[in-house]
């Protein structure tokens, strides 16, 4: 006799019937209710989530691979474990574990159900492999079951499973099957803990975090001798088993574009990229909602929904009513209901995703991103890289407030941090980003606007300052320049420094035509995303003299200075 994921003893290699799976369901009503009485103002509390940085040691950590079974009949059952390790992940990482509080599987995760988001995936169910509503969770169990014993944690409940699932941790004795509610694992442990759970591009990955660091214990595996392999339908040879699937066309997974901002340059490389049957993923309606960011083609892209839009139109207003920090705040908030929507287009068969930078952190700190292959879609610099440019340059100019008007959150910091570092491939048109890749970059050519010839006089000592004015654009430096050289700028964007920052020098509105009479177009930047501007002027033939953060590489029209550099941009102007 053996004991099943239930609890339930059957016999030895019996294939069940349909009245032995009916029976079984009654049965395991009956326990599950009898669980539910008995713990009836006893049951484990549910635990709380706090921050990583207070449990800098790895006190135990088990890593078993995502992609155990190979079988072209089996990748969607594949996809959907893999999909419910994600859902499992976003509820127990950062578990806290106090010092003998008794951390439980069921209690923590609560059910696995489709409403919940959970989708089919195998699970041992009387003694064969079956599709079940959460399946492949057995495998986190395991994982939790094994870093406990590693780091030394009282077991308070483990079941066995009564199967061993070749390539499992069953193999090894180390197993610890679950099933709602009454099959539960339970651990305690001996000081504060914490619990990470991630699932990255190819293994699932537990982790014990502790305050101090300890000697990691390797306890022996248990005797599995008396455990048989689990049948399952691709091995089986009871075809006339009533659970017995026959032959299972093999899916093909499918690659989800989730888009943001409306660059040219990613909107050509999505339409030479994509296949039939891709996810192209836009997050709102942008002919809709008169949203210039959103003016993807419509064919062929899922709104993912329209329910963001509250949180949007407050964030729009806020970034209407002020500048600087407020706004850059509102674009954070914006950028996080997005990726919220937008995680509803990841489907178990997205094996792939081509995602915008904007929505990449977000994406990634919850999990979503675990067990695929991806690419980003990259705009700006990382934004651990803004805040050191930023932080050095306001070292030096402590007199620059808007230098230090904005940081984004240390965990977003982090996350797009280890995204990026995960990426499979940066897709850019911008020639400073792609730099910092190196061979994972995939360049894009900057599209160019389409501009009649010039034909306006140029007026001696005119230059044009797309702006705004502010330091990280570079205004002190072309301040200082149009001084010493008596040139007349003109002012394309807003007056963030002060309406009397560029007292002393001769200035004028940008009207219809802000290239009129321009000698040339001047960004010395810090920072730089989208240098359309720069692409206009080149366009009708304007000289562009900027720094390299503006992202264009070296090119004839084109002038590079180092950033912060008065001197080199006054010798880049004279030589003009």
């Amino acid at each position: 006799m053996a004991v099943s994921d239930s609890g339930l003893r059957l016999p030895e290699r019996v294939v069940p019937g349909r009245f032995d799976s009916l029976l079984f369901r009654a049965k395991t009503h009956v326990f599950q209710i009898e669980r539910m009485l008995r713990e009836i103002g006893s049951a484990p509390r549910r635990l709380s989530r706090g921050e990583t940085a207070a449990f800098p040691a790895v006190l135990a950590e088990s890593r078993s691979p995502l992609w155990g079974d190979t079988r072209a009949g089996e990748r969607a059952l594949q996809w959907g474990k893999v999909h419910n390790l994600r859902a499992a992940a976003r509820r127990l990482d950062r578990t806290m574990l106090p010092e003998g509080a008794v951390f439980s599987f069921w209690r923590q995760m609560g059910r696995a159900s489709a409403r919940r988001g959970f989708v089919a995936g195998r699970m041992l169910q009387e003694g064969c492999l079956v599709p079940a509503t959460g399946g492949g969770l057995c495998q986190l169990s395991n994982a939790l079951y094994d870093a406990a014993l590693q780091a030394g944690f009282a077991i308070m409940e483990r079941h066995a499973h009564s199967r061993i699932v070749p390539g499992s941790a069953a193999a090894f004795g180390r197993d610890a099957t679950v099933a709602w509610n009454y099959v539960d694992l339970r651990f305690a442990a001996p000081a504060p803990a914490m619990l990470r759970v991630i699932v990255e591009c190819n293994a699932l990955v537990v982790r014990l975090m502790g305050r101090e660091a300890q000697a990691l214990r390797s306890p022996a595996d248990a005797p599995v001798e008396t455990r048989q392999e689990a049948h399952s339908c691709g091995t089986c040879e009871k075809t006339q088993c009533f659970r017995h699937e026959g032959a299972r066309a093999a899916p093909v997974g499918r690659t989800a574009f989730v888009v943001d901002e409306n660059w040219p340059e990613f909107r050509a490389y999505v339409r030479t990229a994509r296949k039939h049957g891709d996810v192209l993923a836009l997050p709102l309606d942008g002919a809709r909602w008169r949203l210039g960011r959103y003016a993807w083609a419509r064919d062929g892209f899922e709104r993912v929904a329209d329910a963001a839009l509250t949180t949007l139109w407050h964030a729009g207003r806020t970034r209407r009513a002020a500048e600087g920090p407020a706004k850059r705040a509102a674009g954070l908030l914006r950028a996080e209901a997005l990726a919220r929507r937008a995680a509803q287009a990841l489907t178990p068969d997205v094996t792939e995703v081509v995602i915008a930078q904007s929505l990449l952190p977000f994406l990634w700190r919850d999990g979503h991103l675990g067990g695929r292959r991806f690419s980003v879609l990259m705009t700006r610099l990382p934004m651990g890289m803004i805040e050191a440019r930023l932080n050095a340059a306001a070292a030096r100019h402590p007199e620059r407030r808007t230098l230090a008007d904005f940081r984004a959150d240390a965990v977003l910091v982090a996350a797009e941090r280890a995204a990026l570092a995960a990426a499979d491939a940066i897709v850019t048109p911008h020639a400073e980003i792609a730099a910092l890749f190196g061979e994972r970059a995939v360049r894009l050519d900057w599209a160019m606007p389409r501009a009649a010839a010039r034909t306006d006089a140029v007026v001696p000592r005119r230059i044009a300052f797309p702006g705004p004015t502010i330091a990280r654009k570079g205004a002190y430096e072309l301040r200082e320049a149009a001084r010493a050289l008596d040139l007349e700028v003109v002012l394309c964007g807003s007056d963030l420094e002060g309406a009397d920052f560029w007292s002393g020098v001769r200035t004028r509105r940008a009207g219809e035509d802000w290239l009129e009479g321009v000698a040339a177009v001047v960004q010395p930047a810090l920072l730089e995303e989208s240098p359309r501007k720069l692409l206009q002027a080149l366009a009708r033939g304007v000289p562009v003299i900027a720094t390299a953060a503006c992202g264009l590489a070296e090119q004839e029209g084109v002038t590079l200075v180092v950033a912060e550099c008065a001197a080199a941009l006054k010798s880049a102007l004279n030589s003009a």
